[in-house]
Order: structure tokens, then sequence, then C-alpha cells
């Protein structure tokens, strides 16, 4: 008898209590270090310099990630999600110490890619755990508890992170976490060691074309960021090339025509944390540097969108068998246009610091709306002993996004001065690039199953 059939009164009735309480305490940890980066990277900058790389400081964590993603996900279908767990934490630990004594913008960008290889193996052993451990009716109802263990870091982590960097120094943002990476470790691998393999056919290896993907998107950033004709057409084709290649590699078949139900919802996935992040990430900016606010000032609008994201995850929970993910989904990335709109007006006026708070507030609460029906549709379509594989997917594609996002988001503002654009000139066209996939995104909900299959939990 497996996991999933062995207890269905909830998601900490005691056969999951564990498995449970570890995954909502590492996400807890990861989100914290999140925000945290988000809020104090405008005083890293000061303090390094080297406004060319912020942008990178995001983005090469999240290429990284895809990496991690991808082994993570196959070793968990090989033999259990123990040991690519424990894999994941350890690198985890070693950027946050090498960031923590970064002497310069470079060696921060180098540490936050080897937090990416460790981060991205956390949720792609979390989705394998839920869909292996949680029965169909009960999923939804742990997503939403994943999405509430960002409410402890979104209430004070930027708050704290901010004040830790005002008053004594950002370095302690990373290496403050070091203890808990310890602590996760313990809470979390017991209850997944556990679950055990799943059985069934030798997964196929996608690491190198992992590696490739990761390789062709930092071509595309660099040439993107160089600003030079001679140096960004052959970096942009390459990357394409190299890129385009790996990703088709590691996608579900019609991913990229948007095929109905598991495909389209990767690929949807890809492209609402593109237009969500690539806006998030320049939050803080845009407050600090047009509206001259603290770090601990621009985090409390970066709190309101984790605790509305939280509600609106609780709402879907209750009712996306109902509605079905296709309305949650476009109703969702419909109020992250919303939000975005209201953030191009922070850019371009001079508006109280409550405006970016609602403005974000809003976005957070449309992300919350759309993200976790998209993993429904792929845990409800995923083979058995398959889901690692099928969530890898849907993580890489999700962090993909991210990278792009913010990548391209920081080589707009990044290229302000080079075409004489004012700062809030830079940060309203990466916005407007933003909200425009978001509506995009939008319409291609159709392509989602109108509702999900309940299953009887035994």
């Amino acid at each position: 008898m497996t996991a999933r059939t062995t207890t269905t009164s909830g998601v900490f009735a005691p056969g999951r209590r564990a498995l449970t309480v570890g995954i909502v305490f590492t996400i807890t940890l990861v989100a914290f270090e999140g925000l945290a980066v988000a809020t104090v990277l405008p005083v890293v900058r000061k303090d390094l310099g080297g406004l060319a790389l912020y942008g990178w400081v995001f983005s090469a964590f999240f290429l990284t990630s895809l990496i991690g993603t991808v082994a993570a996900g196959r070793a968990a279908d090989r033999g259990g999600p123990r040991r690519p767990f424990v894999a994941g934490l350890v690198l985890f630990a070693l950027g946050l110490l090498v960031a923590g004594f970064a002497p310069s913008m470079g060696v921060l960008v180098a540490a936050r890619a080897v937090q990416g290889l460790g981060a991205g193996a956390i949720p792609a052993v979390a989705y394998v755990a839920i869909g292996r451990a949680y029965p169909t009716e009960l999923q939804p109802r742990m997503f939403a508890v994943m999405s509430s263990a960002w409410v402890i870091p979104g209430v004070v982590g930027p708050a704290i992170s901010g004040i830790i960097a005002d008053t004594f120094s950002w370095r302690w943002v990373f290496l403050g976490l070091l203890p808990l990476v310890a602590l996760a470790a313990a809470m979390t691998t017991r209850a997944l060691g556990a679950l055990g393999p799943p059985g069934g056919a030798e997964p196929a290896d996608r690491r190198g074309d992992a590696v490739a993907l990761a390789f062709g998107g930092a071509c595309v950033l660099a040439g993107a960021t160089s600003h030079s004709p001679v140096t960004t057409p052959p970096l942009v084709l390459l990357g394409g090339i190299i890129g385009a290649r790996a990703f088709l590699r590691l996608m579900p078949r019609g991913t990229t025509r948007l095929a109905h139900g598991l495909p389209a919802a990767v690929a949807l996935r890809g492209l609402a944390t593109f237009a969500f992040f690539g806006t998030d990430a320049y939050v803080s900016l845009t407050l600090t540097s047009l509206h001259h606010a603290s770090a601990t000032a621009a985090g409390i609008a970066l709190t309101a969108a984790t605790l509305t994201w939280t509600i609106a995850a609780w709402v879907q929970a209750r009712h996306v068998f109902t509605f079905g993910p296709q309305a949650f989904v476009r109703v969702g990335l419909v109020i992250i246009t919303a939000g975005i709109g209201v953030m191009i007006v922070v850019a371009q006026a001079d508006v109280p610091l409550v405006a970016a708070v609602v403005a974000w507030g809003i976005a957070g609460f449309g992300m919350g709306l759309s993200y976790a029906p998209l993993s429904l549709v792929v845990l409800a379509q995923a083979p058995a002993g398959g889901e690692g594989a099928a969530t890898a997917s849907l993580q890489l594609c999700d962090t993909l996004g991210v990278a792009l996002g913010t990548g391209v988001a920081g080589a707009i503002v990044a290229a302000g001065p080079t075409f004489a654009w004012s700062r809030a000139t830079a940060l309203t066209i990466a916005f407007t690039l933003c909200a425009v996939i978001a509506v995009a995104t939008a319409v291609a909900a159709a392509r989602l199953p109108s509702q999900l299959p309940r299953a009887a939990a035994a």
C-alpha cells in the first residue's frame, strides 16, 4: 500500500504530518531568502557597484535552477526524493556562504548560481512528494499550505532583511540563514525517505539538455545586456539555437504549440512567471531609486504581494474543483495585468508609496489564483511513476520564465543610459512588456481543461 492510500483525513494527518511540516519549513526558508534578496539588492548594488549585473543576481540563480530541477526530478523518479533533496540543501548552503562573503557583484552572481543549483531541487522534490503522498482531493489544499509558507517570510522577511541591511550589513541576510538549512534537512529527510523509489521504467537522462538550456539562456541574456553591435547578435543567435533545441527536448510533446492539457499548463506557467517576476524583481528598485524609499519601506510592497498570493491560493483550493483551472488562470492573469498597470503609473508619477503596495498586492492575488491550478493540471495528467519528469518540466518552464523575465527586464533597465532613457522610462518599458505577456497568457488559458478530475480517496 502506498502513502497515497494509507490515510485520507488531511494534509496534517499522522501519516503525512512530518512530510507536510518539513516541506512547509523548507519552502519558508527558500521564500525568506528570495524576498530578502529582492529587498536588499539595491543596498548591495550601492556597496559593490555593478548595476549592469543587477539582473544577473536573479537570472544566474534561476538559470542554474533549471539544471537542479531536471537533475532532482530524474533522481526522484529513479531512487526516491530524499537524496536529491539533501544534495539541493548542501548546494543552497554553499551558495549562501559564498554570497555572505562576496567581495564584488561578480562573485555574488556566481554564489547565486550555486544557490540556484540547490534551490532548483527543492520544488521538484516537493511536487513529486505531493503527487505521490497526497490523494487528488488534498492536492489543492497542500498547494495552498505551501503558499502559506510564504506568509511569515512575506510579513517579516522584507522588513527584517531591510533592517539588517540598513542597521548592520546585507551580508548577514545570507549568512544568518545557514543554521536553518541544517534544520530543514533534519526535519524533512526521514519523511521523504519513507516514500522510497516509485518503480517503473528508467527515466530519461535530460541533465545535459538542462545544462544546454541554461547555457543558451545565459548567452541570450549576455547578448541582451552587452549593448554591443559586435557581440550582441552572435550571442543571442548562439544562445537561441542551443537553448531552443534543449528546451524542445526537455518539454512534453506539444508544449510550444500549447497542446491542450499538460503541455499548455507547462507553457503557461513559464509565461505567467515571466510577466509577474519580470516586474516583481524591480518593484524595490522602482521605489528606492525613483521615490527614495528605504529598503525596509520598499519591502512592504513585496510583503503585500506575498499575503494576497496566499489568500488567493486558499480561494483556489476551496473552489478549483467547482470552477476549474481554466477560469482561475484566466482571471488571475487579468488581475496580474491590472497590478502591473498600476506599477507603470508608480514608475511614471509622483505617487504615494501606498500606490505601489496596492499595485503589487493586486498582482500577488492574481498570481495566487493562477499558479496552483497549473500545477494541478500537470499532476492530474502525469503518468504514474513519472511525476518527477512531469513536474520537473513544469518547474523548468516556471524557472525559465523567471530567469528570462528578470533578465530581459534587467537588460532594459541597464540599457537606459545607452539610449538616454531615464530610469523611469526604462522601468516603464520593462513593465509594459510584462503586461503584454500577461494578457497573451490570459488569452492562451483557453488551452487548459475546464475541469479537474475528482479521484475518490481510498
